[in-house]
Parts: C-alpha cells; sequence; structure tokens
C-alpha cells in the first residue's frame, strides 16, 4: 500500500497531536485494524481507521484512498491518539 499526504497538513498534525502522519501511516500493518467510511464527510468519502502501532500506541486516522493506475493510494488527512474513553469503547487495553 502507497501513502500520501501533504506536508504542511502532516506539520500542523505533529504540532497538534504530537503524531506524524509517517509514524500514523504504520497502523495500517495491524492485524486487528478497524476501517469504517466516515458518515460526516461532505466533501469526499473519508475513512477512519483505528489501530495500534507496534501494539503500544493506539491511534485513529482520517484518511482517502485513490488510484492511480492501479496503484492503491492511501492519503492521510489526520491523526491522533484515542481518548480513554474510546480505547475503551474499541476494546484496547
Amino acid at each position: 500500500m502507497l501513502f500520501e499526504w501533504d506536508e504542511h497538513k502532516n506539520t500542523i498534525n505533529r504540532q497538534k497531536h504530537g503524531i506524524s502522519f509517517e509514524l500514523a501511516s504504520r497502523i495500517f500493518a495491524d492485524p486487528f485494524l478497524i476501517t469504517t467510511q466516515d458518515i460526516y464527510s461532505q466533501d469526499e468519502m473519508r475513512f477512519l481507521s483505528i489501530g495500534s502501532i507496534d501494539g503500544v500506541v493506539v491511534i485513529l486516522v482520517v484518511h482517502t484512498y485513490k488510484d492511480d493506475n492501479g496503484a492503491e493510494i492511501n492519503r492521510l488527512i489526520s491523526a491522533r491518539k484515542l481518548s480513554k474513553s474510546e480505547v475503551r469503547k474499541y476494546g484496547y487495553r
């Protein structure tokens, strides 16, 4: 899977949430990754994925998919750690 992101948004996300998109992209290797469509997005089809990085930190990533001549590209939009209540809701410890 290929990943891309806007570098300006990446900088803002690191400052606001302490997570770079490069680090956030690692959740897609989590075998227990949960992905659902963002029903509140009106501009484009977006997805919310929840997963862990190396089984240590659980984060939420907002992203889109696009096809580039047969290659699936995952464009990251934002990433943040889950709140304590979200961790309990989704069954992470």
